[in-house]
């Protein structure tokens, strides 16, 4: 019978740990704002969250292809095309699928993130700017707004 607590503890304590590592989307609406100075989660030209300028819409994110949404690769009357970077279309042409997870891994530090998935120390996202705190609660809220 001792033989099974060791491995009955070990099982609660990783699911426990993989609860606590999800997001909260109630926190991260709250936390939005952080983001909507760049970003706008817009449906079918409906701002659902209206926000900046100077960053892709965010409305189906998650399950997304990095540097896809097209008003970031072909720009528009929001977005002017060339004013991102390539890297970005790159990881998306090398695989990056946009899920919660490293989309929290990403807000913490962009440039990191970027770097390390193309495994290119030259490699540079628009996105600079790094959370601290509550990227994971952003990327469950921001899971809310995936397409139907």
């Amino acid at each position: 019978m001792s033989k099974l607590i060791a491995p009955t503890l070990i099982l609660v304590l990783t699911l426990a740990s993989q609860a606590a590592a999800a997001g909260d989307p109630a926190k991260g609406e709250k936390l939005f704002n952080r983001c909507s100075s760049c970003h706008a989660i817009i449906k079918d030209g409906e701002f659902l969250v209206k926000g900046g300028i100077t960053g892709p819409n965010l409305y189906g994110v998650v399950g997304r292809v990095a540097g896809s949404e097209s008003d970031y690769r072909f720009g528009s009357e929001r977005l002017p095309i060339g004013m991102f970077t390539d890297d970005m279309i790159r990881a998306g042409d090398e695989g990056l699928i946009w899920t919660e997870d490293n989309i929290a891994a990403y807000s913490q530090d962009p440039i990191g993130f970027i770097r390390e998935y193309l495994n290119d120390e030259t490699a540079r996202p628009n996105m600079s700017v790094k959370l601290k705190k509550g990227a994971e609660d952003i990327a469950a809220y921001l899971a809310t707004f995936n397409a139907q």
